[in-house]
């Protein structure tokens, strides 16, 4: 059953991709200096491209957060993914987490990356979603930044605790928060699932791999019952067994390889049972974003800086 298939009742949730490659995540930062890039094995291009046939196969589109070091050294990979019919978005430069960061560092990865983006598509690029959804909230003045550089939406509050990030009092809705300066944007967070009173991520990631299937499905199913639409999120990296291997510690190798083998086939029943679009449209749906938003993207005519 493909996406248009799908009973008008389904709530429309956004499939998105978070597009970096394996020896950038955090998970193995520690092994991993940022000054080694350049020298490792890429293999975000043809991860990226297995995604894009998968999508193509399900007639499902989505929101591809891409990474600004990727942007820059694959620019027709950010074009591809364009004339395949999904929205690209901005997911910083460096995946440095932002409290790692000091607000000027981030304004000028923050703005370079979508520099980059914009550059390379001749369109505005009008969502954001941090490194690891690094907005917590000593961090949310990150917001007032987006909206600086032009952003209408962001994407990465986690309403859940984690070593890592987490705002767990925040909104599971999608919807508009304030920011420190008494602005709004239009925040869409990533959604838990409800066990016992306790909140579940279920969203996809590493969560996605190492749940078993019938909890993530379950999870996913009682969102959409409770009117809620969630995002779902995966990283090209994660249906690539083959990938190299690094050596972190315990915790860090449970996070990022468990299930690697499994990630694509778990991925092609949650597209076949889900409804999915790009994340503006849903934000459009939901009368989050106004249509205008979508229509200037298909308008611009050249890069906008």
């Amino acid at each position: 059953m493909d996406q248009a298939s799908l009973p008008a009742r389904d709530p429309l949730n956004a499939f998105t991709v978070d597009v970096e490659d394996y020896f950038h995540v955090a998970a193995l930062a520690s092994a991993v200096s940022r000054e080694s890039w350049p020298d490792r094995e890429c293999r975000v291009e043809r991860n990226t491209e297995r995604l894009l046939e998968l999508l193509e196969q399900r007639g499902v589109s989505g929101t591809f957060f891409v990474l600004g070091w990727v942007a820059e050294r694959y620019p027709a990979l950010v074009q591809r993914i364009a004339a395949c019919g999904h929205e690209v978005a901005c997911h910083g430069y460096s995946h440095q987490l932002i409290y790692e960061q000091t607000p000027e560092v981030f304004r000028e990865e923050t703005a370079r990356a979508k520099d980059l983006l914009e550059s390379a598509l001749g369109e505005p690029v009008l969502g954001y979603r941090a490194a690891s959804f690094s907005v917590i909230r000593k961090t949310l003045w990150a917001l007032d930044t987006l909206i600086d550089l032009g952003f209408a939406y962001d994407s990465s509050i986690f309403p859940i605790r984690h070593d890592r990030y987490g705002i767990p009092d925040a909104s599971p809705e999608p919807g508009r928060v304030r920011t420190p300066s008494g602005r709004e944007l239009v925040e869409f967070p990533m959604v838990p699932a409800s066990v016992l009173g306790a909140k579940v991520p279920v969203c996809g990631g590493g969560y996605f791999r190492i749940f078993p299937y019938w909890l993530t499905r379950a999870g996913l199913r009682q969102i959409n019952g409770r009117g809620q639409a969630f995002p779902f999120y995966l990283h090209p990296w994660e249906i690539d067994p083959g990938q190299p291997r690094v050596k972190v510690g315990a915790l860090s190798r449970f996070r990022h390889y468990t299930n690697l083998h499994r990630c694509e086939a778990r991925l092609s029943r949650v597209l076949r049972e889900f409804a999915f679009a790009p994340m503006r449209e849903v934000l459009v749906h939901r009368g989050l974003l106004s249509a205008a938003a979508l229509e200037r993207t298909s308008d611009t005519a050249g890069p906008v800086h």
